[in-house]
C-alpha cells in the first residue's frame, strides 16, 4: 500500500479465513519502507509528465514496486498465493469518469512469479462510482465492533453502518497538507504536532476552511490531489501568517469536520494521523460524545494495506470488493485486474 502522503511503501503478510460467514485475519509480519528521495519526487511530480513519460513510469514503478515486494517475501520467508496491490493514485477525478493508479500489476507479477491483484477503482468509476473510499468493506468485515472507522492519512475518511447499509465518504485533507507545509521547511511530518500546537487560531481562516462547498455535500463523495491545490492551497496561502498559525488552523479545522461526522460512540482511529499526538487531543476536546480509540501500532499503521490485502482475496474469491451504498455507484462489483505469475 502507498498513500496520498508518500511516505512510502506499506507491506502487509496477512492470512483470512471465513467461517459461518465471518472473515477472520491475522497479521504475520508487516514493515514499512521509505521512498527514496528520488523516487519519492517522480510520484509527486507525475501529473505534471507528458503521456511517454507518464506511461514510462507507470511500468519503472512496478517493477520497482516487484523488486521491493519480492525482497519482502524473501526476507521474511513468505509463500503468499496471491499479491494485492493498490499502486499510486496520480488522477482521481470520478466526476468525470477518471482515476489512474500508477504501479503495473504487469511487472510486480513478473518480478515476484506470483499472481497480482491491482487497479481496485477504475471498475467502480466505470460504473459512476467515486471509487472511493474502498476500505469500508473491511471496516465492516473485520472491524464491525466499533460505531465508526476513521482512517487519518493524506487525507480522512471514515465508515459506519446506516440501519444495514454501509456508508462511507472522504471527510476532509489531514496529512497532504498538514504535510505539504512542514515540507517547505525540510521536513516530512509535524511530530506529535508540536508546531501545530504553538500556533495560534486564525478566526477568519478557519471559517473559510469549514465553508468550502465540498462540507456541505453529501455522501457519497470523494476527494483527490486537483481539489487541494485548486482550494485549500490558495486559500491558506492568502493569508500571510507564520507557519505554525496555518497549521494550528487548519488541525481546528480538521477537528470540527470530524465532529461534524462522527456523532457519538466509539471511533476506531489508524493511520498516519492517529500518530498525532496534538490532532488527537483536538479530537477529543472538539467531540467529546465520542471516545476515540488509537489500537495498537500494527494495526494504526498497517489497517490499510491489510484491508487491501483482504480486497484483493474478495476479488481472488468473486466476491464483490467495491460496495455502491459507499461509492454511489450504480451496483456492487468485483473491482480489480488479475495478472498472473509464472509459479
Amino acid at each position: 500500500m502507498s498513500g496520498t502522503s508518500l511516505d512510502g511503501i506499506d507491506f502487509c503478510h496477512v492470512t483470512f479465513d471465513r467461517k459461518n460467514e465471518k472473515w477472520n485475519y491475522r497479521i504475520i509480519c508487516a514493515e514499512s519502507e521509505p521512498y527514496p528521495s528520488e523516487m519519492k519526487e517522480k510520484l509527486n511530480n507525475a501529473h505534471n509528465l507528458s503521456a511517454f513519460e507518464y506511461a514510462k513510469l507507470h511500468s519503472d514503478y512496478g517493477a520497482y514496486l516487484g523488486s521491493k515486494i519480492d525482497a519482502f517475501i524473501h526476507r521474511n520467508n513468505a509463500k503468499p498465493s496471491f499479491i494485492a496491490c493498490h499502486g499510486q493514485t496520480i488522477f482521481h477525478q470520478p466526476q468525470i469518469g477518471l482515476t489512474s493508479q500508477i504501479g503495473s500489476g504487469a511487472c510486480i507479477a513478473a518480478a515476484t512469479g506470483i499472481d497480482t491483484v491491482c487497479d481496485f477503482r477504475t471498475t467502480d468509476v466505470a460504473l459512476c462510482g467515486q471509487g472511493a473510499p474502498l476500505v469500508p468493506i473491511g471496516d465492516r468485515q473485520l472491524f464491525g465492533d466499533y460505531e465508526y472507522c476513521l482512517n487519518l492519512g493524506g487525507f480522512s475518511n471514515i465508515s459506519f453502518e446506516d440501519g444495514v447499509t454501509r456508508r462511507a465518504y472522504d471527510i476532509c485533507p489531514v496529512n497532504y497538507v498538514l504535510n505539504s507545509y512542514m515540507r517547505s521547511i525540510g521536513k516530512d511530518y509535524d511530530k506529535d504536532g508540536e508546531l501545530a500546537r504553538s500556533g495560534k487560531i486564525r478566526p477568519e481562516l478557519l471559517e473559510r476552511l469549514n465553508a468550502l462547498p465540498f462540507f456541505s455535500q453529501s455522501g457519497p463523495k470523494s476527494l483527490g490531489r486537483e481539489w487541494v491545490e485548486s482550494e485549500v492551497f490558495p486559500l491558506i496561502d492568502s493569508y500571510e501568517i507564520p507557519l505554525q498559525d496555518k497549521l494550528r488552523t487548519f488541525c481546528e479545522h480538521v477537528a470540527m469536520q470530524i465532529s461534524a461526522n462522527a456523532k457519538r460512540g466509539r471511533v476506531l482511529v489508524t493511520g498516519g494521523g492517529a500518530h498525532n499526538k496534538f490532532l488527537m487531543e483536538r479530537f477529543r476536546t472538539v467531540s467529546p460524545q465520542c471516545e476515540y480509540v488509537v489500537p495498537d501500532d500494527l494495526t494504526v499503521d498497517f489497517k490499510e494495506a491489510l484491508i487491501f490485502a483482504f480486497l484483493g482475496a474478495l476479488y481472488i474469491e468473486d466476491i464483490p470488493n467495491c460496495v455502491s451504498s459507499v461509492t454511489g455507484a450504480s451496483r456492487d462489483c468485483i473491482g480489480g485486474c488479475l495478472y498472473k505469475g509464472t509459479r
